[in-house]
């Protein structure tokens, strides 16, 4: 088995499309998923699932897409920006998933080190991901290449 990262392009658009609803379903059921799916990557979710959408994204310099593949077939998409914080750059990583069956193979570590990578060639200090909360998986994965919290988002519904 050969897993591997890779520049998205966009004859990926159909699978993108495809693992971006597979992401959205699998944070339904977690604790501030629905919250989060809609507030902090409903427009990025919907841009992969327009027709055009992933070109438009492709087109952004200031964005990275990239599609995780074993032995050519894409399995796992991330995504992530460059954003000015005050007179310095940062990476956000708005998104990393790779198929249940996929994953403990090395897919989601060749995702997360592409975007990495450009991130440090963008001239970015730091890099943030999300982990939801029990999501205890994905803090793993980030942790294990070096992340750290520095942040709590606290959410309380009303009525």
């Amino acid at each position: 088995m050969n897993e591997s990262a890779r520049p998205a392009d966009t004859s990926d658009a159909d699978a993108c499309a495809e693992l971006c609803r597979n992401a959205l379903d699998a944070l339904a059921s977690k604790r501030g998923g629905e919250v989060f799916s809609q507030r902090e990557s409903g427009a990025l979710a919907k841009a992969f699932m327009r027709p055009g959408g992933l070109s438009r994204l492709l087109s952004d310099p200031r964005r990275r897409v990239l599609v995780g593949t074993i032995d050519q077939a894409v399995v796992g998409l991330a995504t992530g920006r460059v954003e000015a914080v005050g007179e310095a750059s940062m990476g956000v990583v708005d998104g990393l998933y790779v198929e249940p069956p996929s994953r403990g193979i090395g897919v989601g570590t060749r995702l997360l080190e592409g975007l990495v990578g450009f991130f440090e060639a963008s001239g970015c200090g730091a890099v943030d991901a999300t982990a939801l909360p029990g999501d205890r998986d994905t803090k793993n994965f980030f942790e294990g290449a070096g992340f750290k919290a520095r942040l709590l988002t606290m959410h309380k519904p009303l009525g």
